[in-house]
Formats: structure tokens, C-alpha cells, sequence
């Protein structure tokens, strides 16, 4: 199945004539989930070819204006699309507060069912079939949450020689195998999908940390990720003040990213003070060579499923 993310905004706090402000899409198929929801976000998915009206669920981290003013104006756009289908919003403490208040003092009318999810502590907040989302609190200067798309685990290799030789035949019987399921065969044999298929596979991981400061429970939870896109606002020539409001150096994020053995680090939420994003990678890859800086309408394909048995 394809896994892409698409970078639609990858400054911090203010736009930029190249960055605009923090939203991360990841697209399953025609599924959409967005991480974070800044100033124009509709245009920058028009801009990337992408759909909002699509089936969509939205994440915001925290209740900075950059990582949530541009809620307003998707909703909107999307109302004026007439959209029906529902619309998911998860995020921190507030989140209902404000869509309610703009609900209330700007005219507009929303032509499909909104379902808020405030999130009260960490966990899984999102389960679907396929995979889903869990959230751990951030260490920024107000609450606000780091989340994790995981897959969950896939059956392993088919072995149709393995299924013939147990007496299933091939046709729908096969699929339930290949799906899980146990199946029994015309003389009454039990074939269970462990007789007849590899070892399971693990999903695909992508972390997502919005603003927060390094800290030792985030290398955990990011462990062996595929993808950690990390916040890198200011230099290593400003780690205390980094430290101060929240933030996090490019060094901080490569170091986590080899502590937690990821695969790819993608370094996002620049600062405007820095025009070339070489300085920014430079720091980062002396400590993690197989890092990126995210740019505005930058796609990533994330590979299939990891091969390693568990």
C-alpha cells in the first residue's frame, strides 16, 4: 500500500517567501491524515496537487496560533466544496473551545458532521483497521502532544505449496488465510494461518513531534521509527534558549534519532533566521547522516513493509 507524506508547511512562527507555517499530510491510499493545521493550509494542498475534501482526519499538537489558525479557514473551504462526509479533529486541552468560539463569531455554515476529540493523556486516540495513532504529552511551554502513526502488524509470506499440501484449494479459502483467518477443509481439517504463512511483518512508523524540547521518553517512543520528522527551530548556537522556549537544535533531534535507531530524520519548524537550511543539516548530519530538512511541497514515499520478522 502506498505511504507518502507531503510537506505543506514547514516554518516556525511565521511564514517565509519558502516556508509556510507547520502542517504534515500523510496520505494512505485516498485516505488523508494531517499533522498540525497552519495559515493556508488549503492553498498549500492545492498547490501540491492534494484534495482536501477527501476522506480526512486532522491532528493538532498544541494551541500555538502557527500550528492552529488555519483550522478555521479548512473547515470553511470545505464547507464551501459541500462537503458531507464527517471530519475528525483530534488535539490538546482547548482545542473544542476554540472551534466552538469560531463557530460562533464567524458566518459560516458547516455542511458535514465535525466530531471533536480533546485528548485527555497519552494513549491510542485513533484505532482503525489498518493502523493507528497514539499520542505522548510534548515538552513545550504548554501542553501539547507528540504522535506516532503505526501500522499494525501484516500476515507474513503466503505459501500456497503449504495450503495445497494441507488440502485447501485454491480460491477464497486462501484469502481468509492470507487475512488471518482459519479455515477448514472438506475432510474437516483446521488450517490455521501460522501452518501456512510466514512470520508476521511489522507496519510502517512515523513520528511526528511537533514543538517540544529532547527528552529521554520520546527516544522510546519513537524507537526504530521509519520516519521521525522532528522540529529543529533554532541552531546549536542557541541550545539555551531553545531550552528555554521549547524547542529543540538540530544536534537534539539527530542525537534522538540514533539513540531511538530510526531510519530517516526529516528536520522541520525552521526558524527565518535561517535562509540557507545547509547550516541547519550540517549540525544534524554530524551526529545522523541519513537526515533531510523538510521544505514546502516536499514528498516522501515511506517503503513498503520492513522485511525483519518479529
Amino acid at each position: 500500500m502506498s505511504l507518502q507524506i507531503v510537506f505543506l508547511g514547514t516554518a516556525a512562527g511565521v511564514p517565509t517567501t519558502r516556508r509556510g507555517l507547520p502542517a504534515i499530510l500523510v496520505k494512505r491510499e485516498s485516505e488523508q491524515l494531517i499533522f498540525d493545521c497552519g495559515e493556508g493550509i488549503q492553498r498549500q494542498m492545492l498547490l501540491t496537487g492534494e484534495n482536501p475534501n477527501r476522506s480526512l482526519k486532522i491532528f493538532i499538537t498544541h494551541m500555538h496560533g502557527d500550528h492552529v489558525l488555519g483550522l478555521p479557514g479548512l473547515l470553511q473551504t470545505l464547507s464551501l466544496l459541500n462537503r458531507e462526509r464527517k471530519l475528525d479533529v483530534y488535539g490538546p486541552p482547548k482545542i473544542k473551545d476554540f472551534l466552538q468560539a469560531i463557530k460562533k463569531t464567524v458566518q459560516f455554515v458547516l455542511t458535514f458532521p465535525l466530531e471533536i476529540h480533546e485528548i485527555e493523556d497519552e494513549g491510542i486516540i485513533c484505532n482503525e483497521k489498518e493502523y493507528y495513532v497514539e499520542a505522548i504529552w510534548s515538552k513545550h511551554v504548554i501542553p501539547g502532544f507528540i504522535y506516532a502513526y503505526i501500522e499494525k502488524m501484516k500476515p507474513g509470506k503466503f505459501y500456497p505449496a503449504k495450503a495445497e499440501t494441507l488440502g485447501v484449494p485454491k480460491g477464497p479459502l486462501w484469502g481468509k488465510l492470507q487475512r488471518g483467518q482459519s479455515v477448514t477443509t472438506k475432510n474437516g481439517h483446521v488450517v490455521r494461518p501460522e501452518n501456512v504463512l510466514g512470520h508476521s511483518r511489522k507496519g510502517r512508523k512515523i513520528i511526528y513531534t511537533g514543538d517540544t524540547r529532547p527528552f529521554k521518553r520520546l527516544e522510546t517512543f519513537a524507537f526504530e521509527a521509519d520516519v521521525l520528522i522532528h522540529e529543529s527551530t533554532l541552531g546549536e548556537e542557541l541550545t539555551k534558549r531553545a531550552k528555554e522556549y521549547g524547542h529543540s537544535t538540530p544536534g537534539q533531534a539527530a542525537t534522538l534519532a540514533k539513540k531511538a535507531k530510526v531510519k530517516k530524520l526529516i528536520l522541520t519548524h525552521i526558524s527565518q533566521r535561517y535562509k540557507d537550511p545547509n547550516k541547519v543539516l550540517k549540525q544534524a548530519k554530524k551526529i545522523f547522516k541519513n537526515t533531510i530538512v523538510a521544505e514546502d511541497f516536499m514528498k516522501l514515499e515511506v517503503p513498503p513493509l520492513r522485511k525483519k520478522s518479529s
